[in-house]
């Protein structure tokens, strides 16, 4: 242990589990007390901080915390400086930006962001609607919402701008979505002092490197292979295109052990057609990173 500490924020709430999963696919153990904000990590040269995604951003720029991972809606809602050091594009559903949108009743005659003129807007990100409504030369009233956004149209708001990664919501409570005011994923941001700091630098960017390994081996699996030289040719060609397997010969010259890493959903297409090739031994086998 050098004695040095970086001081980290995990997003607390619906990305916690998710964060969780992913540090421990890239080889971080954190465990997490309910009685406690400070949740244990096996690396002695961090110590990691419990807090809401919406208020990360702002301790980071503030100094509280040296570094943090939290949405790109959160940075541009609290209207910080902070160091943008890399996209970790994951969520508690799918590995795919959400959606900041604009939403009305569906029998609602807005139809455009310019029929919200003298309106009422309730939402979490007060500061990032009104920027867009003065981007589009709209004044309306826009109030913060403390939760339940969704079922406040129309009694209590004529719209509303939500959070979304399905939709499956906003549509579940009759509403539909008017404009998206932005997408955004997870980021993992420094402070800016902290981002000069060389050795909290070359620390931050160590994890990254790992968190972005387990990213990218995120429903990927590897397989392996036995297969005869004469049926080779055959054998790549019901690979995917643009696939370079790692091949090495056998203590059998006529044979070939063949490792590739392919999408998991594609393996149950292709396996019954790579033993009728001539493939033999076929294992599949997990994967926790891929380094680029």
């Amino acid at each position: 242990m050098s004695g040095n500490v970086l001081k980290l924020g995990i997003p607390k709430g619906s990305l916690e589990e998710a964060t969780v999963n992913l540090f421990a696919k890239a080889g971080y153990q954190i465990k997490i007390s309910s009685r406690s904000y400070f949740p244990s990590i096996d690396d002695d040269e961090i110590e990691c901080m419990l807090i809401r995604a919406q208020e990360i951003a702002r301790y980071v720029a503030d100094g509280v915390l040296d570094a943090g991972l939290t949405g790109k809606d959160w940075v541009q809602e609290n209207r910080v400086e902070v160091e943008d050091v890399a996209d970790l594009v994951y969520s508690k559903v799918s590995a795919r930006p959400v959606r900041w949108v604009l939403a009305v009743p569906n029998d609602s005659p807005i139809k455009t962001i310019k029929d919200l003129q003298g309106k009422r807007i309730a939402t979490e990100v007060v500061n990032m609607t009104e920027d867009y409504l003065k981007k589009h030369g709209v004044t309306a009233s826009v109030e913060f919402s403390w939760g339940a956004t969704e079922v406040k149209p129309p009694k209590l708001a004529d719209a509303i701008v939500e959070v979304t990664e399905t939709g499956n919501s906003l549509r579940a409570n009759n509403l539909r979505i008017v404009e998206t005011l932005m997408e955004s994923n997870t980021k993992f941001i420094m402070n800016k002092e902290a981002f000069k700091d060389e050795w909290k630098k070359n620390k931050v960017d160590r994890l990254v490197l790992m968190l972005k390994g387990a990213m990218a081996a995120n429903k990927k699996v590897g397989m392996m292979m036995n297969v005869p030289k004469n049926a080779l040719d055959a054998v790549m060609k019901i690979l995917p295109q643009g696939v370079k397997p790692t091949l090495a010969n056998l203590s059998d010259e006529n044979w070939v052990d063949l490792t590739v890493i392919l999408e998991e959903k594609l393996v149950r297409e292709i396996v019954p057609d790579l033993k009728t090739a001539g493939a033999e031994d076929i294992v599949e086998f997990p994967l926790n990173k891929i380094i680029h």
